[in-house]
């Protein structure tokens, strides 16, 4: 009996081992406390507000790009490698990668308005000159202003609400283009209105902001390259950072070869015309060009790399501004230039402007040594003659006109040349 009691208790035990392991392994997450394994971990990219300037909105660009930043969809080139580091805040620019479905990846350019060094001391000036104190909010010192004050109440963007601003954009501002910034400003959801309804106090603050910085990512915006314009891409904002298309500077392509050199030359001649001839009427001239000025694509498309020292002059409606508001100053003209600095005045800016400015800096690098004589004598020699800036805008014109007429035999066709290739195969020109 006492033998029969035990087996039979032995046979239930195991009957009950049996139910429980069953029951263990119809539940995941039983089973999965029981069995644990090593969960993948996917490295991720420290990011301080302090490094985009988020820290500082909203006077700051905008942030209509913050999302592929932290989703990694935008990555500096050193995030590629194994450490994951973030490259040092202080440099103006980066090289970057970006991407829409994390699949293909395409290059841009990471920039900032002006150096990390020159943000940290017009912060610090806004605080000391406005409230009177070593650190404060930005936000709160620039609302206070007179400036700000008058842009709240405005309905819409008038000359006097950009007088004595240092953009060379707003030296020689128009109606016409004032209205052009408003309907097209992209940090905000398009209202097509030339009217600042759709704007809130921080989308004015931070317009008001960057337009007393650096024009050009508002260049890049009224002005985009899809209907033709020669600017990279805006791709969009984050704290003060601007990320567009990428290009190559100029300075890459001083020891190119003669086809190539002459290719850009060409193309750099033909951007100035298109700036001084246009179909919205608009003059547009530089203040300044050097190496990084101009970039080239990769598919050998010459472009306005750097857009922040193009000044505008509306030949419809002309500037709205007199010499008084031209040289009225407050801390919104001081934010990355000299308050002393003077107003070069809109009637003195003449076609040939910048003509000579990219014939004394730009163009004598580029060609210079290229190709043999005799025709490398004509060109240094109509260089000299355009960059001299003494014979008046017909005879730098005439000079101009005989540089390209010379150049234009030098280019190739091939597929070096992507932006014109393979339809320049059919053209009687090459």
């Amino acid at each position: 009996m006492g033998c029969w009691i035990c087996c039979l208790c032995s046979r239930v035990a195991d009957s009950l081992t049996l139910l429980l392991v069953l029951a263990l392994s119809c539940n995941p997450s039983t089973a999965a406390t029981a069995s644990p394994s090593a969960p993948h971990v996917k490295p991720s990219y420290s990011f301080g507000r302090t490094f985009l300037g988020l820290d500082k909105c909203n006077a700051c660009i905008g942030t209509s790009i913050c999302k592929k930043f932290f989703k990694e969809e935008i990555r500096f080139d050193t995030w590629l490698s194994s450490h994951l580091k973030l490259p040092p805040s202080y440099l103006l620019s980066y090289s970057g990668n970006y991407t829409d479905d994390a699949k293909s990846w395409r290059l841009v350019d990471i920039t900032r308005l002006t150096s990390k060094y020159r943000h940290d001391r017009a912060d610090k000036r806004i605080c000391t000159s406005l409230m009177k104190t070593k650190t404060c909010s930005l936000e709160r010192a620039l609302r206070r202003t007179h400036r700000f004050q008058k842009w709240l109440r405005a309905k819409r963007l008038t000359p006097d609400l950009v007088q004595g601003l240092s953009s060379p954009m707003l030296r020689c501002p128009s109606q016409r283009l004032l209205d052009r910034i408003v309907r097209r400003y992209a940090e905000v959801p398009d209202a097509g209105s030339i009217y600042m309804d759709h704007l809130t106090d921080r989308d004015k603050l931070r317009l008001l902001y960057t337009l007393s910085v650096n024009s050009h990512p508002i260049l890049l915006q009224i002005f985009p390259d899809v209907e033709g314009w020669p600017f990279p891409r805006y791709l969009g904002s984050c704290g003060r950072l601007v990320v567009s298309a990428s290009t190559r500077p100029l300075r890459d392509f001083y020891d190119a070869a003669p086809e190539v050199a002459a290719d850009l030359a060409l193309q750099l001649l033909a951007i100035l015309r298109s700036l001084g001839n246009n179909d919205l009427n608009y003059f547009f001239y530089f203040t300044h060009v050097d190496a990084g000025t101009f970039g080239v694509f990769s598919n050998g498309h010459l472009f306005i790399r750097d857009a922040s020292t193009l000044g505008i002059i509306d030949k419809e409606e002309g500037s709205q501004l007199t010499g008084g508001q031209q040289e009225y100053k407050d801390i919104f003209s001081c934010l990355t230039v000299d308050c002393q600095s003077a107003f070069v005045s809109c009637n003195s800016i003449s076609e040939k402007h910048s003509l000579v400015m990219v014939c004394q800096e730009l163009l004598p690098k580029l060609l210079k040594g290229k190709f043999l004589q005799p025709v490398q004598e004509k060109i240094d020699s109509f260089l000299q003659h355009c960059a001299s800036g003494l014979a008046d805008d017909q005879g730098v014109n005439e000079a101009v006109a005989k540089l390209a007429e010379l150049l234009k035999p030098l280019q190739s066709c091939d597929s070096r040349f992507a932006y014109r290739y393979p339809d320049c195969k059919y053209s009687d020109k090459y």
